[in-house]
């Protein structure tokens, strides 16, 4: 189900389902939405602060299942990532937002609510730059102008190089996934996604490159990599390794986890933890075409 798209004059609800923020890391995002012609309303709790988390589990479950409810409200924004989603979701009550669904946008620790709503409500998201990142690459930064272009439903289509260790082929499914930290913690959960039959999309930060091998060992034993139609692989940025080397990179420990199945496989998506982190409708379908001379993804 894709829900409506914006217009202006719509409002925009902005939450932090995990770590705390300060109204001045978001005035930059409320400049750049407001100069879309859009309303921005802030959750109730939004500025409060636990220990590292925006508020209690409570108040940030508060302040979305709000914005969830309220018919006004267009789309919601998540602030910003860090960790705290998990600990809310199964706080939340979707009946209202099954009903009259709307565009919940974000990354990384956002992938919780990603997977969540596809995986049980079939429900497109927007895998997205998030607002406390406006203050560093502003509102014409081609990862701005992506999520505008996505909540208005102006459409999406990319082209980007080429990788050395991309696997050429064409497909067209529906596309999910997100952070793969994130998706190896939901494996067994009432969120974790299904991705048979579907195009996965991952990307990921500041991990040590075993613990890469032995998310993308877990994500195999579960049977989320053999049934394939396609892999996109976004930034895979600031990995560490030990003192002994593991012997690989990120990317290659990816394709090492896939090189018995078929399906087509690139990196290079600009998406992630990463300047360039172009929107993305999670939950629709897609044409995957990975050439020898550049690949794209167009919706």
């Amino acid at each position: 189900m894709t829900p409506p798209y914006l217009k202006p004059g719509d409002k925009i609800g902005i939450v932090s389902t995990a770590r705390k923020i300060s109204r001045e890391e978001l005035q930059p995002a409320v400049e750049c939405f407001q100069k879309e012609g859009f309303e921005i309303v802030f959750g109730k709790n939004l500025f409060k602060e636990l220990n590292q988390f925006s508020g209690t589990d409570d108040e940030r479950a508060e302040d979305f299942q709000l914005m969830m409810d309220n018919s006004e409200i267009k789309a919601v924004l998540c602030a910003r990532g860090g960790y705290g989603t998990v600990r809310i979701i199964d706080k939340l009550d979707f009946t209202t937002f099954r009903k009259n669904p709307k565009w919940v946008c974000g990354f990384s620790d956002v992938t919780v609510l990603h997977s969540h709503i596809w995986q049980n409500f079939e429900v497109e998201t927007i895998h997205s730059i998030m607002p406390v990142q406006l203050k560093k690459l502003g509102g014409e930064s081609d990862a701005a102008k992506t999520l505008v272009k996505s909540l208005k439903g102006e459409g999406l289509n990319y082209q980007f190089p080429v990788h050395p260790l991309n696997r050429s082929g064409n497909a067209e499914a529906v596309i999910v996934g997100g952070n793969l930290s994130i998706l190896y913690s939901l494996l067994g959960s009432v969120s974790d996604i299904d991705t048979a039959g579907k195009i996965l999309f991952l990307e990921d930060i500041d991990e040590y490159l075993y613990h890469i091998d032995r998310m993308m060992m877990a994500m195999k034993r579960a049977g989320k990599l053999d049934k394939l139609k396609g892999l996109v692989i976004g930034g895979m940025s600031d990995m560490k390794d030990n003192t002994i080397p593991f012997g690989k990179n990120a990317e290659e420990i990816i394709v090492d986890a896939v090189k018995e199945y078929n399906f087509p496989v690139c990196f290079n998506f600009p998406a992630g933890h990463i300047d360039t982190n172009c929107a993305i409708y999670l939950g629709r379908k897609v044409k995957l075409e990975v050439l020898n001379t550049n690949s794209s993804l167009s919706f």
